[in-house]
């Protein structure tokens, strides 16, 4: 087995060695085999991870190749046009994966405008409908405990106590699905408000520091609003910490922010291996951040507390103030 592996190593010339050889070809004239050969290397290169400024380094190396020593000015140019459009073929791939990249993240982000809506629909279903069968339910109770002996009155009282905790928790989950606080006050003092009531559930000090307020655009603010709501579940749920801090901060024309508790932790490490630890949750959130071009990074330690940090990237303010100049 390692014998063959070796032979299949061997047969399997370097990248760059790879390249400068197609390219003389394609330049002394192969024509479009040669061309086809371009755009399977670039294929190779995505597959190998290799970054463009690799590509564009050996693709420099070979040209100085082919070009040295050569003193007829209209040859080096027709072999510089080659190599040009040898170099165009080779990146094609490339092209063609940012292309997919930019259309997945749209349909991503598409999705998530379509499943928001659909949650403000039942958000608002639950506190509207629901309230108002539950308003009806009294007024019915009332009017049958008005004829009632005083121990069935105690009774229907009970009941409508019952009824009035069923009102008081279809309230909070209205709220916490889709808060109008968010849209009618933003990202901060929603946030705020989910810290609160967590904080009331679970008898646990959650602590927020902001220094930075203004408002962002709705699928920005409804996305740092689930991040965080997902970050304090988890940890509520999963890490059983003394404490949970949020912060957000302006750097360099990005809204950072970063949610970190004190409690068990786990090993980050686990999260790069693609069969490691990786729960919906998790998924999730980096999906949501990466539809809207920013980036997300988590970092734990069992025993040591957990902390996840976002960055979302603000317009930039010259912009703005062009815009608002104009």
């Amino acid at each position: 087995m390692k014998m063959a592996t070796e032979r299949k190593t061997k047969a399997e010339p370097r990248f760059e060695d790879e390249y400068a050889c197609q390219l003389r070809e394609y330049a002394a004239g192969s024509g479009e085999a040669a061309l086809g050969k371009a755009y399977e290397l670039g294929r190779r290169a995505l597959t190998e991870g290799k970054s463009l400024m690799e590509i564009a380094s050996f693709h420099h190396e070979a040209l100085q190749g082919l070009i040295q020593g050569q003193q007829d000015d209209k040859r080096r140019e027709e072999l510089l046009q080659a190599s040009s459009d040898f170099l165009a073929e080779c990146l094609s791939p490339y092209e063609m994966a940012q292309r997919g990249f930019q259309d997945a993240v749209k349909a991503l982000r598409q999705l998530n405008e379509t499943l928001e809506e659909e949650i403000k629909r039942i958000a608002y279903a639950v506190h509207d409908e629901a309230g108002q069968l539950l308003v009806a339910v009294h007024l019915a109770l009332a009017e049958v405990a008005r004829e009632l002996p005083k121990p069935q009155k105690d009774q229907v009282g009970q009941i409508e106590g019952l009824l009035n905790q069923v009102e008081k928790h279809l309230r909070r989950y209205s709220h916490e699905l889709r808060p109008t606080i968010l849209d009618d006050l933003g990202w901060l003092p929603a946030i705020r408000f989910l810290a609160e009531g967590v904080s009331k559930r679970a008898d646990l000090p959650i602590h927020i520091e902001a220094t930075f307020s203004e408002r962002l655009p709705g699928t920005n603010e409804t996305t740092l609003y689930r991040i965080v709501q997902e970050a304090l579940t988890n940890a509520v749920k999963h890490a059983k910490p003394s404490n949970i801090w949020v912060r957000a901060w302006k750097e360099n024309f990005a809204l950072c922010c970063s949610i970190r508790d004190d409690g068990a932790g786990f090993d980050s490490r686990l999260l790069r291996i693609p069969s490691g630890r990786k729960g919906l949750g998790l998924i999730a959130m980096q999906e949501r951040v990466s539809a809207i071009g920013g980036t997300l990074q988590i970092e734990s330690c069992p025993g040591r507390g957990t902390e996840i940090s976002i960055r979302l990237p603000l317009e930039d303010e010259n912009a703005n103030s062009r815009l608002a100049r104009g």
